[in-house]
């Protein structure tokens, strides 16, 4: 269970985080795949995470420090249009920087929207992040957006997009579908 939560701060590199022996969970997504909304719901707090309504706003990693054990940070949001190359290449580099450089990196969330499906640039993101030595967890978000109907469909459709046995979580931030398993299982030891 989540108790306290504050922001700490945002960082671009390595040398801007904080110099504590904290566990870090990195949350990455695309943009507008609903990040910040998983950070509220997991905190329980309507605004700590800003939800924006213009895609691509974070451009830095924020700091959150979660019962003052661990941190989540929140990544920029990758595959939005607006971005000029030499943005989105720089955010790439940093992600890389972060996960290379960071040994208090616990896990690593991929944030992936359960109404559409993982895009090619979460596939992409998949297939690089499967090779680094740090487990990997996927949240499908949006849960409650697809009708009741058609869920069990489209986790098979997820699913099978990923390789055996990876631990796939599906939430709701709206209706809190899903986020005590979430927060029970993947921060247990914290």
């Amino acid at each position: 269970m989540i108790k306290t939560a504050e922001f700490i701060k945002s960082a671009v590199s390595i040398s801007d985080l904080p110099s504590d022996d904290l566990s870090h969970y990195l949350l990455l997504g695309r943009s507008n795949v609903g990040k910040s909304s998983l950070i509220n719901a997991v905190t329980n707090r309507k605004s700590l995470a800003r939800v924006s309504q213009t895609p691509g706003k974070t451009i830095t990693l924020n700091l959150y420090l979660l019962n003052q054990s661990f941190y989540l940070v929140d990544a920029p949001g990758y595959g939005y249009a607006k971005r000029s190359k030499t943005q989105a290449k720089s955010f790439v580099t940093m992600i890389r920087n972060y996960i290379n450089q960071n040994q208090k990196l616990k896990k690593v969330i991929l944030l992936i929207d359960f109404n559409i499906g993982p895009t090619i640039d979460d596939l992409s993101l998949y297939s690089e992040l499967i090779h680094f030595d740090i487990p990997l967890i996927i949240v499908a978000t949006k849960y409650d957006k697809l009708k009741s109907s058609l869920r069990l469909k489209q986790q098979k459709v997820l699913t099978e997009k990923f390789i055996t046995d990876q631990k796939i979580y599906f939430t709701s931030s709206e209706t809190k579908y899903g986020i005590e398993k979430f927060i029970a299982e993947v921060f247990e030891n914290e």
